[in-house]
């Protein structure tokens, strides 16, 4: 194994120039392409080969774009639209029935602020996790290391750069609370 790779997985700075890393980044590559151009029928199949872990009934809206997809965990019912980016040099750990709209980013790479070290490439990657019941409007873009608390709603366009706490509705750049939800069922 790559000692890159084995940086990366461990959650430390690495240099994504690594020989493991670009064969994982061309099967990712591969498998992409056979879901964004596959029959319905065959997503399933190609989801459970790319992805660490599908729920039952997760559905993804192709073109979908990832980095690796085994750091990627979908929890079942959960439905993501049309030109997701989830760069997963990270763990990015998504519950259960969350909806998420199109052309969400969920991003877990971030670079040195040093600009040495960022011309040399080192990055470092950040888990992304997001609760039970969440939904993320269209165009929403989840910064590394936050954490969005089950039964939240974030507003279409919003960049999320800090944690969020369960059950609030979140809007703006940055994203910022704007008020609580009431999230007892209704019939």
């Amino acid at each position: 194994m790559g000692e890159n790779r084995d940086r990366m997985l461990a959650g430390e700075w690495f240099v994504p120039d690594d020989p493991v890393l670009a064969e994982e980044s061309r099967r990712r590559a591969e498998l992409c392409t056979a879901y964004n151009s596959a029959a319905p029928e065959e997503f399933p199949c190609i989801l459970r080969e790319l992805l660490g872990s599908v729920g039952d009934g997760a559905r993804i809206r192709p073109p979908f774009h990832c980095d690796f997809g085994y750091h990627i965990s979908i929890g079942p019912r959960t439905f993501v639209n049309f030109n997701a980016v989830f760069l997963d040099s990270g763990p990015i750990t998504i519950g259960a029935d969350v909806q998420i709209g199109p052309n969400v980013q969920l991003l877990t790479p971030t670079h040195a602020m040093e600009a040495d070290r960022r011309r040399a490439g080192w990055e470092k990657a950040v888990p992304i996790t997001i609760g039970d019941n969440v939904w993320l409007g269209g165009g929403v873009i989840v910064c590394p290391g936050v954490n969005i608390g089950a039964d939240t709603v974030v507003g279409a366009g919003s960049v999320v750069v800090r944690d969020l706490p369960p059950g609030v509705l979140a809007v703006g750049n940055p994203a910022r609370v704007v008020r609580t939800l009431d999230t007892r069922s209704r019939q």
